[in-house]
């Protein structure tokens, strides 16, 4: 059983949340835990300000998406894909997708999941060639917890075998959710996104 459905599912969630308060007060001079993978990528991810909704079945990624609509008021308005598979799966919410990199939010599926850094792996099959100061402030990030990998070591191994005869371009990792409140001259080149993680378990 995987440390997300152990989260989820279990009775006693208050020992989870004092684990988890125990492992982010440590010290960073002390000598790091060796955490599972999926226990490492969500520790981390937290830490970036990332959100993430844990779904056990594709019914559940669909009620989850439809909860980050209505949060962020994202019906009815342009969302950003360059996927045509997620715009067949994620018909019946009365959204228009486009490639205009104007639009509310970017979706988008994703490489790998960088359990050491909390890093979301990316490459041209879901950015083409935009930089992320380009897209759109907000995200959906779609993956499963097969795709997480160690370090970026193993993310860009796993993209070379994947791809053998057509390593993708516009390799890049998003690592900052914490939204910045006000543009200005000084935030200018950042890639910081408000960033939601629907993650299917898989496993």
């Amino acid at each position: 059983m995987s440390l997300f459905r152990k989260i989820f599912f279990s009775k006693s969630k208050s020992d989870q949340k004092s684990k988890e308060r125990h492992i982010e007060d440590r010290s960073k001079y002390m000598p790091e835990i060796d955490l599972p993978i999926d226990e490492s990528f969500m520790m981390n991810f937290k830490r970036n300000g990332g959100k993430f909704l844990y779904c056990d079945k594709d019914d559940e990624v669909l009620d989850s998406f439809d909860k980050i609509l209505l949060e962020n008021d994202w019906y009815e308005k342009d969302v950003c894909t360059f996927e045509m598979g997620l715009e067949h799966k994620f018909t019946g919410f009365n959204l228009n997708y486009v490639k205009n990199t104007s639009a509310s939010f970017f979706f988008a599926t994703c490489e790998y999941l960088i359990a050491d850094s909390g890093a979301i792996l990316v490459s041209s099959n879901q950015l083409r060639e935009k930089k992320l100061t380009e897209l759109p402030d907000n995200f959906i990030i779609l993956a499963s917890t097969s795709q997480m990998v160690k370090n970026i070591g193993e993310g860009l191994k796993g993209i070379k075998n994947k791809n053998k005869n057509s390593i993708p371009s516009n390799i890049t990792t998003i690592k900052d959710f914490e939204p910045q409140k006000e543009k200005d001259f000084l935030s200018y080149g950042n890639s910081s996104k408000n960033l939601y993680l629907l993650l299917l378990e898989d496993l």
